[in-house]
């Protein structure tokens, strides 16, 4: 077949908008039956504000279903088909592939305490991937340090030295620290942009547990070459590496049906995609020109800095006229998901928050249309939890007045009547109908993987990847009212003023659920479960079976959430098969390297329990490679005045005859922060007699001279 380069400036604006109304009458005309029966129903016992209530709330729930459904109808037929040939990856010619791209890039990793062994590994695997492929050779890799835990942060340092050592990449693989984590990811980012952005044309942006291959590295970049009009390219990552059984439900979710909705996301989405925040490239002048993100008016959590920088970044880069893409359908795209459920709660309350400051944007001018739409599909993701408990609450007030007499049937015309329905055969009708367009999308990926033997194979078979979709369906709908309540929550704690904090999260082994926790966390959530069981039933015994699935999951929520959290089950569903992806049965080899460098890496000697709050300090103090490099990265201060040296000069005295217990952490971070002093540290503790040294670090010393012999003197003639 002969290749056809699509080009997305010749893209028709005509067929952007034609496909846009085909996806809005999709999405109505599989919404349009359920919410016309619920109407008619309502029709015949006679409307009242109960009624018209539960009905509103039915058309905006059933259509965000419906929009998920569309979004898997048109991804199904396109895959079908071969393919949309309106994608971006359609636009590279492949004679293209082995050309040497001669264009300054820049791969960052913004960090914030987070695991340093994976972070490293991670960078290191796609360090040695790129320069494999020998086709970007100017290209930088940049850590970006937002760490405010001394030990991380020190941690961090260390590694990074001993990564540039073994890979041989000074002067490519760069490390900074900011002194002020102003604006959290976006001021990070920007505190890049105005250092070494005009060095660069490209950035390619990842998060902490991301892993992109050299060569999908390389594509995007003849991507963006290719098509100077892009500002934006999104990649659609994969989840991977996960060990607990909620995090293996996810990677095995996302890989089953996520080819199918990307494709349906892309049909509508074109040149007006999202961004997501990592695993994507940017050109970064009209970034840096145009993206510059301001403060909203107010205080927080509705004002102040974005918290989801993204979207808003996607917009502005649209309105300033260049074009925004999802690259659907490139692999060697991969992430880590959370570990447990409260995992996936806590980091879905920053995301909540973040997006409810959108809703000022809908409105906005100058922005996309779709960029809006963007902005209210965010929002609504989450307000469509207390919209659904709403709904459940309205719906058992109904129960309740009609427990006592029934239905009472009028005497209207009804299209029931043509069709022959009894009011209990037309509920049941709307009820399967409901389920239908739920579980559409599940069973359209399944068709779609059914026609690729060998995908079905690498899932592990077509027994083991029904039983695994489903298990994975009944977790889900257990887990779906446990996150209902979880996001009705945050919303209210949102409107009384609450800010979010912003935490590292929890990833791979560290994740696995606690006991302890998940009992403080969960606990009222049983207990609204149970009371909310005893009041449905007491009301109606049916109503109370129809929503037996919701009860039973906040009932159950403490050994649910506990036991999708635990690391032997998980590994013990991956002995057996279930949940297995692609990815597991016939890994990449970057994937395979970064399992290795976690299983290989270094087993040091751990320190005793005394040193550990503090043995980031110790490191930076007497290791002499380590205070090197530590003191190198500092901002050496011009004449820093009398008062600031009077202070510093007390504090380190404090640190020798007591340790680092007797300084509160904000005078260890301010000694951290300063260069001299941290120059003086490591001469003072060298050449002091150990005797006159507080007990702390005598200690320290006898740690450190296990793993490395003190430096040596230096002799004078």
């Amino acid at each position: 077949m002969k290749f056809v380069r699509f080009d997305p400036a010749a893209l028709d604006a005509q067929e952007v908008t034609r496909r846009r109304h085909r996806f809005v009458l999709l999405v109505v005309l599989l919404a349009a039956p359920a919410v016309l029966t619920m109407a008619d129903l309502h029709w015949r016992t006679g409307y009242d504000a109960w009624k018209v209530a539960q009905l509103l709330l039915f058309t905006v729930l059933l259509g965000l279903v419906a929009f998920g459904a569309a979004q898997a109808v048109i991804g199904f037929y396109l895959r079908r088909r071969g393919g949309d040939p309106v994608a971006i990856t359609a636009s590279l010619d492949p004679a293209d592939a082995a050309t040497i791209l001669s264009v300054r890039t820049a791969v960052v990793m913004p960090i914030c305490n987070e695991d340093v062994s994976r972070v490293m590994a991670g960078l290191g695997v796609m360090y040695e991937s790129l320069a494999r492929t020998g086709k970007l050779p100017e290209c930088d890799f940049f850590l970006l340090s937002d760490s405010t835990d001394p030990n991380r942060w020190i941690a961090e340092e260390a590694a990074w030295l001993e990564l540039t050592q073994r890979l041989g990449a000074h002067g490519r693989i760069f490390y900074r620290k900011r002194r002020l984590g102003i604006n959290r990811k976006a001021g990070n980012l920007a505190d890049f942009c105005r250092r070494w952005g005009k060095d660069y044309r490209y950035m390619v942006v990842l998060d902490a547990d991301s892993i992109l291959t050299g060569d999908t590295m390389v594509r995007l970049v003849r991507l963006m070459e290719r098509n100077h009009r892009i500002g934006i390219i999104q990649g659609a990552p994969v989840l991977v590496n996960g060990e607990t059984t909620l995090a293996r439900l996810q990677q095995f979710a996302c890989r089953l049906y996520g080819p199918v909705f990307a494709a349906g996301l892309n049909y509508w989405q074109l040149g007006e995609a999202n961004y997501w925040g990592h695993n994507a490239i940017i050109r970064l002048a009209p970034f840096i020109r145009h993206c510059s993100l301001p403060e909203l008016p107010g205080a927080g959590p509705f004002g102040g800095r974005f918290l989801s920088h993204d979207y808003v970044e996607a917009a502005l880069m649209r309105r300033a006229g260049w074009q925004v893409w999802l690259a659907v359908g490139m692999a060697g795209n991969f992430e880590e998901g959370p570990a447990n459920v409260i995992d996936l709660a806590t980091r879905d309350r920053r995301w909540m928050q973040g997006n409810l400051q959108h809703a000022r944007l809908v409105i906005a001018r100058g922005f996309h249309p779709l960029n809006r739409v963007h902005f209210a599909l965010g929002i609504l993701s989450f307000v469509a939890s207390p919209l659904w408990l709403a709904f459940l609450a309205v719906s058992t007030v109904i129960a309740f007045r009609c427990a006592a007499t029934g239905p009472a049937l009028r005497p209207v015309r009804s299209f029931a009547v043509y069709l022959h329905w009894t009011y209990r055969g037309q509920a049941l009708c709307l009820f399967a109908f409901t389920l239908a367009l739920l579980f559409l999308p599940k069973l359209l990926a399944l068709l779609d993987l059914g026609s690729q033997p060998d995908e079905v194979a690498a899932f592990g078979g077509a027994k083991k990847l029904c039983a695994g979709v489903a298990l994975e369906t009944a977790v889900f709908t257990l887990l779906a009212p446990v996150m209902m309540v979880f996001h009705t929550q945050f919303i209210g704690l949102t409107l009384c003023g609450k800010m979010v904090s912003w935490g590292a999260q929890r990833r791979g082994r560290a994740g696995a659920s606690v006991l302890a926790e998940t009992v403080a966390v969960l606990w009222v959530q049983t207990l609204l479960g149970v009371f909310a069981a005893v009041l449905v039933y007491r009301i109606d015994p049916t109503l109370a079976a129809w929503m037996a699935p919701i009860l039973a999951g906040l009932i159950f929520s403490i050994p649910l959430s506990y036991f999708t959290g635990s690391l032997p089950l998980g590994r013990a569903l991956r002995a057996r098969g279930i949940f297995q992806t692609p990815e597991e049965s016939r890994p990449p080899p970057e994937l395979v390297r970064l399992a290795a460098a976690l299983t290989g890496r270094r087993k040091a000697t751990p320190p005793p329990p005394e040193l550990l709050a503090a043995y980031g300090l110790l490191q930076a103090v007497l290791d002499p490679y380590v205070n090197a490099v530590h003191i190198a990265l500092l901002r050496v201060k011009d004449d820093p005045p009398p008062a600031n040296e009077e202070r510093f000069a007390g504090l380190r005295g404090t640190l020798l005859r007591e340790g680092p217990g007797a300084l509160v952490p904000p005078d260890q971070l301010a000694l951290l922060l300063d260069a001299e002093s941290m120059n003086a540290l490591h001469a003072v503790v060298w050449a002091t007699p150990a005797a006159g040294l507080a007990a702390w670090w005598r200690l320290a010393l006898q740690h450190y001279t296990l793993l490395a012999p003190p430096p040596k003197p230096a002799f004078s003639r």
